[in-house]
């Protein structure tokens, strides 16, 4: 690409060094969180959400848990306004939630503000003007201390409506496009309103420093935020707030680094909607402080629902591979992956483990409502013997034994190359009652019959093949041992029986018997399984399995 030249870096470093939140690790609290998807994350729809669209998506923040959730800009909008007198006028919004409401400062949209939220108790009023660079010199055309006196006016008429209101309203100051601020006339001009507005404990004030477009690497807004959080006035009474957006793809980053630089509060959205590239995504944000054992104080346990909701609200995709939310983000085709998980997952059952560590799982999936059945091990032609057993494990109870998993993993993957698809539990559970249980291609044994002798056992065995039928008798030192004589009789092969093993089923196959037989004929092992009420004839019905297994292989007809 020829054309870099013509770009440059367009922010601002603090003109001190601020990089104490580099000595930090990890965040190791939630913030306050406010969602914006019904105002900044619903303007940028390409089809706005209707009146009832809103209010279902209000009541899905609320069961997340969000307690500050911006409503909406009401002066921009009948829509807008609508919403919002909708919740007040309903009773729809929970006594310990707070709602937000956007204004710019100019007094007739902030006057129609406080209008749209007459009768609500708990509101934060965010009032903002834009105070970069760009937007100076080319939109307002004003020096910086114009730029200043609109944010104060903003401020005062603020302060003035909510007295005459007898109201005790929040306030919220934002200096648009701060990224591209000055941070040092950032700061004079957001400490220019605090003086305003004079917060209290009881009454704290809100400063948000948006990157209302992402133009640096995080440690820089890091950097930008920490100066302002160590030189705002009234530090102690000021939320310090963050609404990053994702221009850079690097949001969550910038958040995180954030919050570690001083931030009090994330503004930001479900799975990053926003305008251009997206907002903060707080999905991620706060599930990554879950997975370093930190309480988000938001649920997301219901995740599958979520994104469902999400997408019918929005007509908006959540990406497969989105974080902690995607449909794959716990998926494993690998066969290498699914044989680490499936032993993971096995430690876990067998020893007593405090926190969760399992291969390539970074959290639990079902703690946001994926299951291990159907989200984790994923059966395609790239799969191994390890997701094979696992999901007949998982699924139907089925311990397959060490070498018998190679077998099944080969003819999974089998089925699954020749068809081009993924394989569901149901279709791996088929595979292996079509190879391994019910393969009946060259004959079947429709019948025993057992007598005890003085050496052991003797054997009546039918043999059913070619439509015919024939009775075989053979003696051994058990029953399996007396039919695989009569099938080497029926037939004429030697082969050796390698491998026997007799298991329960779980109880959610109704505890049956299962079989397993290992045939091993010239340094190669062929593989029959028996699912009976009947240890017996489990048994045999493995060894049929597993010696058609070989005929087949060998083409007899």
């Amino acid at each position: 690409m020829k054309n870099f030249r013509k770009y440059t870096k367009q922010y601002f470093m603090p003109p001190v060094r601020c990089m104490d939140w580099a000595e930090k690790d990890a965040v190791d609290r939630a913030p306050v969180w406010c969602s914006v998807d019904l105002r900044d994350g619903n303007q940028a729809l390409i089809e706005p959400m209707t009146l009832e669209q809103k209010v279902d998506f209000f009541k899905l923040l609320l069961k997340i848990g969000f307690k500050e959730i911006e409503v909406g800009f009401p002066a921009a909008s009948d829509t807008e306004y609508t919403f919002l007198r909708t919740l007040i006028e309903n009773n729809l919004i929970p006594e310990d939630v707070t709602v937000q409401v956007l204004t710019q400062a100019r007094e007739h949209i902030i006057r129609k503000t406080f209008d749209a939220i007459k009768g609500a108790k708990n509101v934060i009023v965010h009032v903002y003007n834009s105070t970069s660079v760009a937007q100076r010199e080319q939109v307002f055309k004003k020096d910086k201390a114009e730029i200043k006196k609109i944010a104060i006016e903003g401020a005062k008429l603020l302060k003035q409506l909510t007295d005459e209101a007898g109201a005790n309203y929040r306030f919220e100051y934002s200096p648009e496009s701060f990224t591209g601020t000055e941070p040092e006339y950032a700061l004079e001009v957001c400490n220019a309103v605090l003086e305003v507005w004079k917060p209290t404990a009881d009454r704290k004030a809100i400063i948000n420093l948006p990157a209302t477009v992402e133009n640096a690497m995080p440690h820089v807004f890091a950097q930008q935020i920490e100066y302002l959080s160590k030189n705002l006035i009234y530090r102690e009474n000021v939320m310090l707030s963050l609404h990053p957006h994702n221009d850079r793809g690097c949001a969550v980053a910038a958040t995180e680094m954030g919050l570690l630089a001083g931030a009090d509060r994330v503004e930001g959205t479900l799975f990053g909607n926003g305008e251009r590239t997206g907002n903060a995504d707080i999905v991620t944000i706060a599930m990554n402080m879950y997975s370093q054992g930190v309480d988000p104080e938001l649920d997301f346990s219901f995740m599958p629902e979520i994104c469902n909701k999400y997408s019918e609200y929005t007509q908006m995709r959540v990406s497969p591979r989105q974080p902690y939310a995607g449909s794959l983000v716990f998926a494993a085709f690998s066969g290498s992956h699914q044989d680490a998980i499936a032993k993971g997952m096995q430690w876990r059952r067998t020893k007593d483990v405090a926190h969760w560590d399992v291969p390539y799982l970074p959290i639990d999936p079902q703690d946001v409502g994926r299951e291990y059945q159907t989200d984790v091990i994923r059966i395609n032609s790239q799969s191994g013997k390890g997701g094979v057993g696992f999901i007949l494990q998982e699924n139907y109870g089925i311990d397959l034994p060490p070498k018998f998993k190679e077998a099944m993993g080969y003819a999974a993957k089998g089925v699954s190359d020749r068809t081009h698809k993924e394989l569901k539990p149901t279709e791996v559970y088929q595979v292996f009652r079509q190879f391994f249980v019910e393969n009946r291609n060259v004959f079947s044994v429709p019948e025993c019959h057992f007598q005890q002798i003085p050496d052991g056992i003797k054997a009546v065995v039918t043999v059913a093949r070619k439509g015919s039928t024939k009775n075989i008798t053979a003696e051994g030192n058990g029953r399996l041992d007396a039919v695989t004589n009569a099938l080497k009789a029926y037939f004429n092969v030697e082969f050796e029986l390698v491998t026997y093993e007799q298991k329960a089923l779980s109880e959610k196959s109704n505890s049956q018997a299962l079989s397993f037989v290992g045939l091993k004929k010239d340094g190669k092992i062929y593989w029959g399984a028996g699912i009976s009420d009947d240890i017996i004839q489990s048994s045999i019905d493995a060894l049929v399995s597993a010696l058609n297994n070989r005929f087949t292989e060998e083409n007899l007809s």
